[in-house]
């Protein structure tokens, strides 16, 4: 069984769909904590680390087999909260930041609300050195998204996010920072690969579910 760890419950459908398309056999648990996410783009991401160590707890007792984070502002925390819980917790973002790294150097993320950023950035930087390769990161806030996404407007939420994308050009890759922005993916003009998480991070919760 794969449990999911969301800080929006708009995200449910999201990861449902994916493992119905991709992988029916598996069970999924979803565990949403908005709380989490506003305190954290308040205070700072280890501000939450108890409770999101708690929500790790639940779900290892729960009887999962891998934790996947779907949150890119936490998931740094939720990895190292990890430690000694009997179950294995997957970052959500970690397998776009490295597909981003394998574009090229200049990397540019697109988010939603600021406090996704500094862990975006330090992700994609980790995964850099990882991979022995050069990289240089932009940040760009798209103003508006985030209030629409959090009315339930995840189209307008969408189309804010792509024409944010178009207008990069000078980029080897668009990153976006939040799963919550994927829909844009498809709504994109520009020439630039851009990357969102919530396909391959699915793909590597369901791995780490099925693991000996």
């Amino acid at each position: 069984m794969l449990a999911l760890l969301h800080t929006s419950a708009l995200h449910v459908p999201v990861f449902d769909a994916l493992r119905d398309e991709t992988r029916p056999d598996l069970e999924l648990r979803h565990f949403v904590d908005e709380s989490l996410l506003s305190r954290a783009r308040t205070l700072g991401p280890e501000a939450v680390a108890d409770g999101i160590r708690a929500a790790l707890a639940e779900a290892a007792a729960t009887g999962a087999r891998a934790v996947l984070c779907t949150c890119s502002t936490i998931g740094a925390v939720a990895e190292s909260a990890a430690s000694g819980l009997g179950v294995r917790v997957v970052r959500g973002d970690r397998p776009m930041a490295a597909a981003a790294v394998a574009e090229g150097e200049r990397v540019v993320v697109l988010a939603t609300v600021e406090s996704t950023f500094g862990p975006t950035a330090d992700l994609i930087t980790e995964e850099a050195s990882r991979a022995g390769r050069p990289v240089t990161i932009r940040t760009q806030l798209v103003d508006g998204a985030w209030a629409r996404f959090e009315a339930g407007d995840t189209e307008g939420c969408a189309r804010l996010v792509a024409d944010a994308a178009d207008t990069v050009t000078d980029a080897d890759a668009i990153v976006l920072a939040q799963g919550s922005m994927a829909p844009a993916q498809y709504l994109v003009r520009t020439a630039v690969p851009v990357l969102s998480s919530p396909r391959p991070a699915f793909a590597a919760g369901a791995r780490a579910a099925s693991a000996d």
